[in-house]
């Protein structure tokens, strides 16, 4: 396989990645594909960096996977910390370590940026999935998510 690059996603690549929310809503209990409210929100992302970022995994030329990281102020850590969000690989590359990659890429551009904490939502049944982002050094918190639709 060729070699797998990582950069910052742009806005030709909201197309490409509005596909690959598809297939990680289609998996979530919570969440649905909407395109045009997955176009918006990825656009938004993309327009204002200083709100979060997209780091996409791209193979040949073709974007393979994405993942969200979305900044915030902690009083706690009296620092900036990231939410990341919407890891996702497409299935045709899947099982090869680009998930992993994606992770671990974000971690290290968390750290460029002295952040000081990542947090992340995942099924809390799903051991598979816990079992990889606790791989990566992520921890199980106390928490409980509580959500507020608007």
């Amino acid at each position: 396989m060729e070699k797998i690059f990582f950069r910052i996603a742009v806005l030709e690549d909201v197309p490409h990645l509005v596909e690959f929310l598809k297939i990680l809503f289609t998996q979530e209990v919570e969440f649905s594909p909407d395109y045009d409210k997955q176009t918006v929100g990825l656009t938004l992302i993309i327009q204002n960096p200083t709100m979060g970022e997209i780091i996409v995994a791209e193979h040949g030329g073709k974007v393979v996977g994405m993942v969200n990281i979305l900044y915030t102020i902690s009083t706690a850590e009296g620092s900036k910390v990231a939410i990341m969000e919407d890891l996702v690989v497409n299935p045709e590359y899947r099982s090869v370590g680009i998930g992993s990659s994606l992770v671990n890429q974000a971690i290290e551009h968390c750290e460029e940026q002295g952040l000081k904490r990542i947090t992340l939502l995942t099924d809390h049944d799903d051991q598979k999935v816990l079992t990889f982002y606790k791989r990566h050094g992520f921890v199980q918190s106390p928490m409980v998510p509580l959500r507020l639709k608007l």
